[in-house]
């Protein structure tokens, strides 16, 4: 009997040292608040055996093998703590741990060197992705966020709709065209620190994402650092100051939680000429936690902005007027006027409900407002000649190519001496012809976009067990865009008339038939008037596996969406395709992705993914010209996107690295480009939209990122893209016109169709080839400074499409031009690859604590050494054929050369902060 009770106790013994889990646990709290922290990282290290505090400052960490093990507990703004860890017995309860704030406040580096240049959204720019990758801890991501970025550097040669960011789960990506617009939240840098960043197609709680990965910022009053903030920037970047003051309450007893931020940017000029800023930011969140299961947030944005535009220009004005030089603004009784700014002013109101359903379980309920208005401001010369005081006809280059000497010399020195925007002179053509005609040659008018976008969405997290875990949303939005043109100012004259000039008859000149030859004040609509309208509806599911030496995930998603266009006009030249409602357009569109990471050891780690999916066209690429009438753009596709990814990580104490190979094809691509043509078959100049369709392209490269800890206060950092960008297919061309029976043109104003030889010619998407290497020194006595060199090389302009299709050999007749030369054309659509460069930023700062408040100085250098640089480009489409193009570039100074974007000159940002 007794023999057969030690069996039964030893055989429980085995089972229980077998089965049972080893369980590490405890309490983060904050010395500053006394209250627990949420979110906190709390990790193994060497085995990747990780978790996040609850929102009680509450973690528990299981199946940890015995042994001495090394216990990291990190958050933002506060003190990293390492424990060594003896685990011999089932389960150690730690208890409280206290963390401390940081009193070099070294987090700033990851926010306030990204202003709002960096982020621009302007789509004549280049566009980058700065923005969506600022929150991420990757060596390569934070280079190309804080070095690559003012380069217009594309990270895998992709623009930055395919990263989705989304606040509080909510996503912000446009549906017109796919892109964040940043300014809507810009200035609230103390507000948005917590974000959660996955790179690529990682999986991610909260969406399936984008090829280029997913950032969630997490706004709740709860999540916020308790205490209060204030700072000032200086900066000769886009703003010149901006001051910002931040306060946040922490969890109250009742289980109130209030944040409050507010800032103030302003500059009449940044590093271009003109280019004036003025810009509010306010944030509210305030949460109300009724218990440890539900609470419930309300966060409110605006941050209304106006910013001046800068122009690109031909290297002919470059040379005469420098890279500062902006063609856009004018004085006016002695103050820079500019006439193109872009006003932004998108309020964003959100409510989000967080129910912890058990301890494994949770569900986010969340339903947003976005509202308001975006304005871009141009002037209209409908009785007059164009303003532009770099209008082709203005230049040295016009009379050059006649040889007229005199007329080079005089053109060339009012340029010189002025070259401006002269207002005087419009508001003087303004009055006289009132007198004549009652109503302006000029006008001051906005492009405006008006959008209403309600967003309701759920997200469901479930923890099966240790190892498996799943995550879902439903989404549902509905837009509902008014988008017309506003007088803003009449610039002198009593009121504008409402007609296109350039049409043939007086019929057509009519932009809406239902009002003709009216006569517009400030304030009233005029030249289109339409409505888009757009509802999706998104599903996302993912599974995920975690165990020692193996994770992996697979992900789905099923979206659908329906938009048309309702027109308000009725234009002249499309009468009977312009009022009422187009044709419904309806996409259902599914993605696929996975991945797997395999844990060599606690340092070296093996991780690929894989993914496909399908995307509607953008509302921007789905209408012809929306503005003037329904016409859907033809035999439109959903894009298809395959991609995949492999990568080495490595990470030890002092070497951190990741190597990554990359491929990604992208098929069935449609993009929209309005400009001005000669050489279509006729005398007359054709403003034209150019429809590609059917775009294949190809995204292929290396990425590497390194950091050495070369001494507890010495760090070695670099970074290396190498890529390959191109066009992989030679797509289908049309163009459509208000100009019909003319040239190419029939009578719905379309040309025939044609094929577009782009194959192999290289994307514009900045640098293809960018490296980084600097260090990084921290002191003890809280001090530190850093420096990079950085080198860029393969940049491309972006090539005009139209000229490789057989309109560039076609002569009016419908054969050859009689002196094509192949050669001389091969040399002429050759794709401009611009200079090399390297460019040097310094970084530094230091921090106080003096009592109660912690002061922290930071301050940026970029180009150190004012190095010039081309960093975009395009191709301007004037020249459309053969003999168009081999005159124009036969000429010392081209009357129609390409269009360019100059880097910044040296450039600073200066920062002071105060928290307490």
């Amino acid at each position: 009997m007794n023999r057969t009770i030690v069996l039964i106790v030893v055989f429980l013994l085995c089972y229980t040292k077998i089965f049972t889990q080893n369980i590490l646990e405890g309490i983060v709290m904050s010395h500053h608040s006394k209250e627990p922290l949420e979110n906190v990282s709390i990790r193994i290290k060497k085995l990747n055996i990780e978790t996040k505090t609850t929102e009680n400052g509450v973690f528990k960490l299981k199946n940890i093998p015995k042994g001495k093990h090394l216990l990291q507990i990190s958050f933002l703004g506060y003190e990293t703590q390492n424990f060594p860890i003896d685990l011999n017995t089932i389960n150690i309860n730690l208890g409280e741990i206290i963390l401390y704030k940081l009193d070099i406040e070294q987090e700033d580096l990851s926010i306030i060197t990204i202003t709002d240049d960096e982020l621009n959204d302007d789509a004549n720019s280049a566009d980058n992705i700065a923005g969506l990758l600022q929150s991420s801890r990757d060596v390569f991501l934070r280079t190309a966020a804080f070095e690559f970025s003012s380069s217009f550097f594309r990270v895998r040669g992709l623009d930055s709709g395919n990263g989705k960011v989304l606040i509080n789960g909510i996503e912000m990506n446009k549906i017109y065209d796919g892109r964040a617009q940043w300014s809507n939240w810009g200035g609230l840098n103390d507000v948005l620190r917590n974000q959660e960043f996955t790179n690529g197609l990682a999986a991610s709680n909260f969406t399936f994402g984008g090829i280029l990965g997913a950032t969630n910022i997490d706004a709740r009053a709860s999540l916020q650092r308790p205490g209060s903030r204030v700072s000032y920037s200086s900066s000769n970047r886009s703003y010149v100051h901006r001051l910002m003051a931040t306060y946040s309450s922490g969890i109250s007893k009742k289980g109130w939680s209030f944040t409050f931020s507010g800032s103030r940017r302003l500059g009449k000029e940044g590093f271009n000429e003109g280019t004036s800023y003025n810009a509010y930011s306010a944030f509210a969140s305030i949460e109300k936690k009724f218990n440890e299961v539900h609470s419930l947030n309300f966060t409110g944005i605006f941050t209304p902005n106006r910013r001046g535009k800068s122009s690109p220009n031909t290297q002919e004005v470059f040379d005469l007027k420098g890279i500062a030089y902006n063609e856009y603004w004018g004085f006016l009784n002695g103050n820079k006027l500019n006439a193109r700014i872009k006003e932004v002013a998108e309020p964003i109101l959100m409510l989000n409900h967080f129910w912890t359903i058990s301890e494994k379980a949770s569900l986010q309920t969340n339903i947003s407002y976005q509202f308001g208005n975006i304005g871009n401001s141009r002037i209209d010369f409908n009785g007059g000649a164009n303003p532009s005081p770099s209008y082709y006809q203005k230049l040295p280059s016009y009379f050059l190519r006649t040889n007229n000497l005199a007329e080079a010399y005089t053109a060339q020195e009012n340029f010189l001496d002025d070259g401006q925007i002269n207002w005087r002179t419009i508001f003087d053509a303004n009055v006289t012809t009132a007198n004549t005609y009652s109503n302006s040659a000029f006008v001051l008018y906005e492009d405006r976009n008006d959008d209403k976008l309600i967003t309701l969405n759920s997200i469901y997290n479930l923890e099966i067990n240790d190892n498996f875990s799943i995550n879902s949303k439903l989404e549902y939005k509905q837009l509902k865009s008014e988008n017309f043109a506003e007088v803003i100012d009449l610039l002198g004259g009593n009121g504008y008339l409402d007609v296109n000039n350039f049409a043939a008859s007086k019929a057509q000149m009519q932009n809406d038939l239902q009002n003709p030859d009216r006569i517009v004040g400030v304030g009233e609509k005029f030249k289109y008037n339409f409505n888009l309208n757009s509802t999706v509806i998104n599903a996302f599911l993912q599974a995920q596996f975690k165990y020692n030496k193996l994770d992996f995930f697979a992900a789905l998603k099923i979206s659908n969406s329906a938009s048309y266009r309702e027109g308000l006009y009725k234009n002249g030249r499309f009468e009977n395709n312009s009022l009422g409602n187009s044709e419904k357009l309806n996409f259902t569109n599914y993605g696929f992705k996975s991945g797997a990471t395999y844990k060599i050891n606690g340092r070296n780690i093996i991780n690929a993914n894989f993914g496909y999916l399908t995307q509607a066209p953008t509302l921007r690429n789905s209408f012809s010209n929306s503005r003037e009438n329904n016409n859907l753009v033809d035999d439109l596709q959903s894009e298809k996107i395959l991609t995949t990814d492999i990568s080495y990580i490595r990470r030890s104490p002092v070497i951190t690295a990741r190597l990554t190979g990359y491929y990604t094809s992208i098929k069935d691509a449609t993009e929209i480009s309005f400009y001005f043509a000669d050489g279509l078959g006729g005398d007359n100049t054709a403003f034209v939209q150019e429809i590609l369709s059917g775009i294949e392209k190809r995204q292929l490269g290396l990425e590497l990122g390194l950091e050495a800890q070369i001494t507890a206060t010495l760090k070695l950092k670099g970074a290396a893209s190498v890529g390959s960008f191109v066009y992989n297919n030679n797509p289908d061309l049309y163009l459509t016109s208000d100009i019909s029976n003319t040239g190419i043109f029939d009578e719905n104003g379309r040309s025939k169709n044609y094929t577009s030889n782009l194959k192999n010619y290289k994307i514009a998407a900045g640098p293809h080839n960018a490296y980084s290497i600097g260090f990084e020194y921290r002191d003890p006595d809280y001090w530190w400074v850093g420096a990079t060199t950085n080198f860029f090389s393969n940049t491309y302009i972006d090539i005009a499409p139209l000229t490789r299709t057989s309109n560039f050999y076609t002569d009016s007749d419908g054969l050859s031009f009689s002196n094509y030369n192949t050669e001389t054309a091969r040399e002429l659509l050759k794709q401009e690859k611009f200079d090399s460069y390297k460019v040097v930023n310094i970084v530094g700062g230091k921090s106080y604590k003096i009592k109660k408040y912690y002061i922290s100085v930071f301050a940026t250098i970029n180009n150190l050494l004012n190095k010039e640089y081309k960093s975009g480009g395009f191709e301007q489409g004037r020249n459309a054929n053969y003999n168009e193009l081999k005159a124009d570039k036969s000429l010392a100074k081209p009357v129609f050369g390409n269009k360019y974007w100059y880097g910044r000159g040296t450039t600073y940002f200066l920062n002071l902060n105060i928290s307490f």
